[in-house]
Protein backbone atom coordinates (compact mmCIF):
# COMPACT_ATOMS: atom_id res chain seq x y z
CA UNK A 1 0.00 0.00 0.00
CA UNK A 2 1.33 3.40 -0.71
CA UNK A 3 1.38 4.99 2.66
CA UNK A 4 3.22 8.01 1.88
CA UNK A 5 0.16 9.24 -0.36
CA UNK A 6 -2.26 9.33 3.48
CA UNK A 7 -2.18 10.60 6.61
CA UNK A 8 -5.32 7.74 7.14
CA UNK A 9 -8.30 6.98 5.73
CA UNK A 10 -10.98 7.91 8.29
CA UNK A 11 -14.40 5.59 7.81
CA UNK A 12 -17.93 7.20 7.75
CA UNK A 13 -20.17 4.02 7.38
CA UNK A 14 -18.15 1.45 9.63
CA UNK A 15 -21.13 -0.79 9.65
CA UNK A 16 -24.57 -0.61 8.12
CA UNK A 17 -27.69 -2.90 8.16
CA UNK A 18 -30.65 -2.83 6.13
CA UNK A 19 -33.59 -5.04 6.81
CA UNK A 20 -36.23 -5.68 4.25
CA UNK A 21 -38.74 -8.09 3.46
CA UNK A 22 -36.25 -10.13 1.30
CA UNK A 23 -33.00 -9.51 2.92
CA UNK A 24 -30.87 -9.04 6.00
CA UNK A 25 -27.61 -7.40 5.03
CA UNK A 26 -24.99 -6.35 7.41
CA UNK A 27 -21.75 -3.96 5.86
CA UNK A 28 -18.61 -3.39 7.43
CA UNK A 29 -15.97 -1.05 5.82
CA UNK A 30 -12.98 -1.31 6.75
CA UNK A 31 -9.40 0.97 5.51
CA UNK A 32 -9.37 -1.30 2.23
CA UNK A 33 -11.93 -4.11 2.10
CA UNK A 34 -15.24 -4.62 3.26
CA UNK A 35 -17.22 -7.76 5.08
CA UNK A 36 -20.67 -8.02 3.44
CA UNK A 37 -22.88 -10.84 5.33
CA UNK A 38 -25.95 -11.66 3.80
CA UNK A 39 -28.67 -13.78 5.37
CA UNK A 40 -30.49 -15.38 2.66
CA UNK A 41 -34.18 -18.01 2.49
CA UNK A 42 -34.48 -21.25 1.64
CA UNK A 43 -35.32 -19.77 -2.24
CA UNK A 44 -31.92 -18.93 -2.48
CA UNK A 45 -30.04 -20.57 -0.39
CA UNK A 46 -30.39 -23.04 -2.77
CA UNK A 47 -28.31 -21.45 -5.53
CA UNK A 48 -25.64 -19.68 -3.34
CA UNK A 49 -23.50 -19.36 -6.74
CA UNK A 50 -25.77 -17.39 -8.13
CA UNK A 51 -25.35 -14.44 -5.16
CA UNK A 52 -22.92 -12.01 -6.13
CA UNK A 53 -21.33 -8.73 -4.79
CA UNK A 54 -20.58 -7.38 -8.67
CA UNK A 55 -19.16 -9.78 -9.76
CA UNK A 56 -17.52 -11.59 -7.16
CA UNK A 57 -19.47 -15.02 -5.72
CA UNK A 58 -18.97 -15.72 -1.71
CA UNK A 59 -16.00 -15.96 -0.28
CA UNK A 60 -17.87 -18.19 2.59
CA UNK A 61 -21.73 -19.65 2.56
CA UNK A 62 -23.29 -21.59 5.17
CA UNK A 63 -26.69 -23.29 6.01
CA UNK A 64 -28.87 -21.77 8.79
CA UNK A 65 -31.06 -24.00 10.55
CA UNK A 66 -34.17 -22.69 9.38
CA UNK A 67 -33.38 -23.94 6.04
CA UNK A 68 -32.31 -20.76 4.64
CA UNK A 69 -28.29 -19.50 4.45
CA UNK A 70 -25.58 -17.33 5.41
CA UNK A 71 -23.56 -15.62 2.65
CA UNK A 72 -19.74 -13.92 3.37
CA UNK A 73 -18.32 -11.17 0.77
CA UNK A 74 -14.97 -10.45 1.93
CA UNK A 75 -13.01 -8.34 -0.59
CA UNK A 76 -11.02 -5.67 -0.87
CA UNK A 77 -12.31 -2.48 -2.77
CA UNK A 78 -10.23 -2.49 -5.82
CA UNK A 79 -12.01 -5.73 -6.08
CA UNK A 80 -15.65 -7.11 -7.74
CA UNK A 81 -16.05 -3.71 -9.36
CA UNK A 82 -16.38 -1.54 -6.88
CA UNK A 83 -17.26 1.98 -8.50
CA UNK A 84 -14.92 4.40 -7.08
CA UNK A 85 -16.85 7.98 -6.86
CA UNK A 86 -15.24 11.12 -5.93
CA UNK A 87 -16.46 14.61 -3.95
CA UNK A 88 -14.30 17.40 -2.19
CA UNK A 89 -14.85 15.72 0.87
CA UNK A 90 -15.71 11.84 0.39
CA UNK A 91 -14.40 8.91 -1.14
CA UNK A 92 -17.23 6.56 -2.37
CA UNK A 93 -17.07 3.04 -3.16
CA UNK A 94 -20.71 1.43 -4.41
CA UNK A 95 -21.33 -1.81 -5.59
CA UNK A 96 -24.44 -3.71 -6.26
CA UNK A 97 -25.49 -7.12 -4.29
CA UNK A 98 -27.68 -9.24 -6.11
CA UNK A 99 -29.06 -12.70 -6.82
CA UNK A 100 -28.43 -13.60 -10.48
CA UNK A 101 -31.79 -16.30 -11.44
CA UNK A 102 -30.57 -19.12 -13.85
CA UNK A 103 -32.12 -18.53 -17.37
CA UNK A 104 -35.83 -19.69 -17.68
CA UNK A 105 -36.40 -19.59 -14.19
CA UNK A 106 -39.05 -17.24 -12.87
CA UNK A 107 -37.31 -15.90 -9.95
CA UNK A 108 -36.40 -11.94 -10.43
CA UNK A 109 -33.36 -10.37 -10.04
CA UNK A 110 -32.90 -9.26 -6.79
CA UNK A 111 -30.51 -6.03 -6.19
CA UNK A 112 -29.28 -4.25 -2.95
CA UNK A 113 -26.69 -1.10 -2.91
CA UNK A 114 -23.65 -1.33 -1.21
CA UNK A 115 -21.79 1.79 -0.10
CA UNK A 116 -18.80 2.73 1.76
CA UNK A 117 -17.70 6.07 2.33
CA UNK A 118 -14.88 7.46 3.78
CA UNK A 119 -13.11 11.19 4.21
CA UNK A 120 -10.77 12.36 2.44
CA UNK A 121 -7.71 13.78 4.45
CA UNK A 122 -5.18 16.54 2.69
CA UNK A 123 -3.24 15.02 0.10
CA UNK A 124 0.04 14.57 1.65
CA UNK A 125 2.93 14.75 -1.39
CA UNK A 126 5.07 11.86 -2.33
CA UNK A 127 9.00 12.37 -2.30
CA UNK A 128 10.25 15.21 -3.94
CA UNK A 129 13.57 14.88 -3.98
CA UNK A 130 15.63 16.37 -6.37
CA UNK A 131 17.25 12.52 -8.07
CA UNK A 132 13.56 11.55 -7.76
CA UNK A 133 11.66 13.60 -10.05
CA UNK A 134 12.25 17.00 -10.51
CA UNK A 135 9.16 20.01 -10.16
CA UNK A 136 7.50 22.73 -12.12
CA UNK A 137 5.44 24.80 -12.01
CA UNK A 138 2.16 25.40 -14.50
CA UNK A 139 -0.03 28.17 -13.22
CA UNK A 140 -1.18 27.01 -10.15
CA UNK A 141 -0.47 23.34 -10.63
CA UNK A 142 3.04 21.35 -9.84
CA UNK A 143 3.35 18.32 -11.92
CA UNK A 144 6.27 15.33 -11.16
CA UNK A 145 7.66 12.18 -12.47
CA UNK A 146 9.71 9.66 -10.55
CA UNK A 147 10.47 6.20 -9.86
CA UNK A 148 9.50 3.77 -6.55
CA UNK A 149 11.01 0.70 -5.46
CA UNK A 150 10.03 -2.58 -5.44
CA UNK A 151 7.54 -2.42 -2.32
CA UNK A 152 6.41 1.07 -3.38
CA UNK A 153 7.59 2.40 0.37
CA UNK A 154 10.23 5.07 -1.11
CA UNK A 155 12.30 6.42 -4.29
CA UNK A 156 14.08 3.99 -6.28
CA UNK A 157 17.61 3.68 -5.53
CA UNK A 158 19.18 2.78 -8.34
CA UNK A 159 17.67 3.22 -12.32
CA UNK A 160 19.15 -0.01 -13.37
CA UNK A 161 16.85 -2.69 -14.43
CA UNK A 162 17.27 -6.25 -15.54
CA UNK A 163 14.93 -7.53 -18.17
CA UNK A 164 11.49 -8.39 -17.13
CA UNK A 165 11.80 -6.98 -13.86
CA UNK A 166 9.00 -4.45 -12.94
CA UNK A 167 9.91 -0.59 -13.11
CA UNK A 168 7.14 1.36 -10.92
CA UNK A 169 7.04 5.15 -12.52
CA UNK A 170 4.54 7.44 -10.24
CA UNK A 171 2.77 10.67 -12.02
CA UNK A 172 1.18 13.09 -9.43
CA UNK A 173 -0.12 16.76 -9.90
CA UNK A 174 0.00 19.13 -6.93
CA UNK A 175 -3.14 21.39 -6.89
CA UNK A 176 -3.12 24.65 -5.06
CA UNK A 177 -6.71 25.85 -4.59
CA UNK A 178 -7.85 23.60 -7.80
CA UNK A 179 -11.38 21.84 -7.76
CA UNK A 180 -10.57 18.20 -7.69
CA UNK A 181 -8.98 16.90 -10.70
CA UNK A 182 -8.00 13.59 -11.85
CA UNK A 183 -4.36 12.91 -13.35
CA UNK A 184 -3.85 11.20 -17.00
CA UNK A 185 -0.99 9.88 -18.65
CA UNK A 186 -2.01 10.92 -22.31
CA UNK A 187 1.04 9.69 -24.10
CA UNK A 188 4.22 7.76 -23.08
CA UNK A 189 6.84 6.48 -25.35
CA UNK A 190 10.55 5.07 -24.54
CA UNK A 191 13.43 6.21 -26.55
CA UNK A 192 17.06 5.83 -26.16
CA UNK A 193 17.46 10.12 -26.17
CA UNK A 194 16.97 12.52 -24.18
CA UNK A 195 15.05 14.47 -26.78
CA UNK A 196 13.88 12.89 -29.29
CA UNK A 197 14.58 13.25 -32.85
CA UNK A 198 14.94 11.74 -36.29
CA UNK A 199 17.29 9.25 -35.44
CA UNK A 200 15.74 8.31 -32.08
CA UNK A 201 14.58 4.89 -31.79
CA UNK A 202 10.77 5.13 -29.87
CA UNK A 203 8.72 2.26 -28.61
CA UNK A 204 5.06 3.34 -27.53
CA UNK A 205 4.09 2.40 -24.15
CA UNK A 206 0.82 4.86 -23.51
CA UNK A 207 -1.24 5.70 -26.92
CA UNK A 208 -4.39 6.81 -28.23
CA UNK A 209 -5.21 8.99 -25.25
CA UNK A 210 -4.63 6.98 -22.64
CA UNK A 211 -4.19 3.72 -23.57
CA UNK A 212 -2.12 1.13 -22.05
CA UNK A 213 -0.29 -0.53 -25.37
CA UNK A 214 2.16 -2.39 -23.35
CA UNK A 215 -0.08 -5.47 -22.29
CA UNK A 216 2.57 -6.85 -20.13
CA UNK A 217 2.90 -3.46 -17.85
CA UNK A 218 -0.43 -2.24 -16.10
CA UNK A 219 -1.54 1.00 -14.13
CA UNK A 220 -2.19 0.02 -10.13
CA UNK A 221 -5.18 1.13 -8.55
CA UNK A 222 -5.39 4.45 -7.64
CA UNK A 223 -4.56 5.93 -3.64
CA UNK A 224 -6.19 9.29 -5.31
CA UNK A 225 -6.92 11.06 -8.24
CA UNK A 226 -4.25 13.40 -8.12
CA UNK A 227 -1.67 10.48 -8.45
CA UNK A 228 -1.17 7.64 -11.03
CA UNK A 229 1.04 4.58 -10.55
CA UNK A 230 2.57 2.58 -13.90
CA UNK A 231 3.86 -1.23 -13.27
CA UNK A 232 6.41 -0.96 -16.13
CA UNK A 233 8.37 -4.02 -17.13
CA UNK A 234 11.57 -3.54 -18.22
CA UNK A 235 11.14 -4.77 -22.13
CA UNK A 236 13.87 -5.21 -24.38
CA UNK A 237 14.85 -2.01 -25.85
CA UNK A 238 17.78 -0.33 -26.68
CA UNK A 239 19.39 -2.99 -23.87
CA UNK A 240 22.36 -2.02 -21.80
CA UNK A 241 22.01 1.80 -23.07
CA UNK A 242 20.01 4.75 -21.63
CA UNK A 243 16.55 4.79 -22.27
CA UNK A 244 14.04 7.72 -21.32
CA UNK A 245 10.66 7.90 -21.05
CA UNK A 246 8.73 10.81 -22.68
CA UNK A 247 5.01 11.25 -21.13
CA UNK A 248 2.52 13.86 -21.93
CA UNK A 249 0.88 14.51 -18.19
CA UNK A 250 -3.02 15.45 -18.35
CA UNK A 251 -5.64 16.73 -15.49
CA UNK A 252 -9.02 16.86 -16.06
CA UNK A 253 -12.40 16.72 -14.36
CA UNK A 254 -13.31 13.08 -12.75
CA UNK A 255 -16.84 13.65 -13.70
CA UNK A 256 -16.24 13.74 -17.14
CA UNK A 257 -14.51 10.10 -18.10
CA UNK A 258 -14.36 10.09 -22.20
CA UNK A 259 -12.64 8.55 -24.82
CA UNK A 260 -9.61 11.81 -24.84
CA UNK A 261 -9.44 11.43 -20.70
CA UNK A 262 -8.98 7.95 -19.89
CA UNK A 263 -7.04 5.44 -18.33
CA UNK A 264 -7.17 1.78 -20.15
CA UNK A 265 -5.35 -1.00 -19.38
CA UNK A 266 -5.67 -4.47 -21.38
CA UNK A 267 -7.06 -7.32 -18.90
CA UNK A 268 -7.22 -10.92 -19.62
CA UNK A 269 -7.62 -10.01 -23.03
CA UNK A 270 -9.97 -6.96 -23.00
CA UNK A 271 -10.04 -3.26 -22.51
CA UNK A 272 -10.71 -1.66 -18.73
CA UNK A 273 -10.61 1.43 -17.36
CA UNK A 274 -9.04 1.71 -14.34
CA UNK A 275 -11.26 4.81 -12.50
CA UNK A 276 -14.70 3.43 -13.57
CA UNK A 277 -15.20 -0.66 -14.62
CA UNK A 278 -18.92 -0.02 -15.44
CA UNK A 279 -17.18 2.14 -18.28
CA UNK A 280 -15.28 -0.14 -20.39
CA UNK A 281 -16.77 0.85 -23.19
CA UNK A 282 -14.61 3.81 -22.91
CA UNK A 283 -11.75 1.56 -23.76
CA UNK A 284 -13.37 0.12 -26.78
CA UNK A 285 -11.70 2.30 -29.14
CA UNK A 286 -7.94 1.39 -28.23
CA UNK A 287 -7.80 -1.44 -30.70
CA UNK A 288 -8.41 0.89 -33.40
CA UNK A 289 -8.59 5.06 -32.75
CA UNK A 290 -10.02 7.01 -30.21
CA UNK A 291 -11.53 10.14 -31.06
CA UNK A 292 -11.01 13.72 -30.70
CA UNK A 293 -13.19 16.72 -30.28
CA UNK A 294 -13.39 19.00 -33.32
CA UNK A 295 -13.05 21.96 -30.69
CA UNK A 296 -11.03 20.52 -27.99
CA UNK A 297 -11.49 22.36 -24.74
CA UNK A 298 -8.70 24.00 -23.00
CA UNK A 299 -6.54 21.16 -21.37
CA UNK A 300 -4.23 21.49 -17.85
CA UNK A 301 -0.81 19.33 -19.04
CA UNK A 302 2.58 19.42 -19.25
CA UNK A 303 5.04 17.20 -21.09
CA UNK A 304 8.03 15.54 -18.71
CA UNK A 305 10.81 12.94 -19.31
CA UNK A 306 12.00 10.54 -16.79
CA UNK A 307 15.07 9.02 -17.43
CA UNK A 308 18.12 7.62 -17.90
CA UNK A 309 17.06 4.45 -17.34
CA UNK A 310 19.06 1.30 -18.21
CA UNK A 311 18.27 -1.72 -18.61
CA UNK A 312 20.27 -4.94 -18.42
CA UNK A 313 19.95 -8.84 -19.18
CA UNK A 314 21.70 -9.85 -15.77
CA UNK A 315 21.85 -8.30 -12.08
CA UNK A 316 25.05 -7.36 -12.54
CA UNK A 317 26.18 -3.99 -12.48
CA UNK A 318 23.27 -2.71 -10.33
CA UNK A 319 24.06 -0.10 -7.89
CA UNK A 320 22.82 2.36 -11.03
CA UNK A 321 23.36 6.44 -10.78
CA UNK A 322 21.36 7.67 -7.83
CA UNK A 323 21.58 11.23 -8.89
CA UNK A 324 20.59 10.67 -12.71
CA UNK A 325 16.65 9.93 -12.82
CA UNK A 326 15.36 12.98 -13.03
CA UNK A 327 11.94 14.08 -14.32
CA UNK A 328 12.20 16.94 -16.50
CA UNK A 329 10.29 19.44 -19.12
CA UNK A 330 10.28 18.48 -22.92
CA UNK A 331 8.78 20.69 -25.74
Amino acid sequence: TMVFLWHGLFILATSTLVLTDDANINVKCRKDSVIVTWKVGQALASYPSRLLLGNCAPSKFSRTSDGGGKAVFHYRLSECRFRQMRTKKLLVFKNMLAFRPLMGQYTTTTNYPIECAFERPEWVRPYLEPAFGALQDYGRLVFSMGLLNDDLSGPALSNVFTLGSFIYVWAAVEQQMHQPLMLYMEECVATNTAVIGPDSQIFPVIANQGCLVDKSSRFLPRSDSSFLLLQLQAFKFAMGSEVYLHCKLVVWDPDDLNEEKKACLNSIGRWELLDDPFQNDLCHCCDSGCRTRKQKPKELAQRRVLGPLVINSSTSNNDGNKSAFLGKDYS
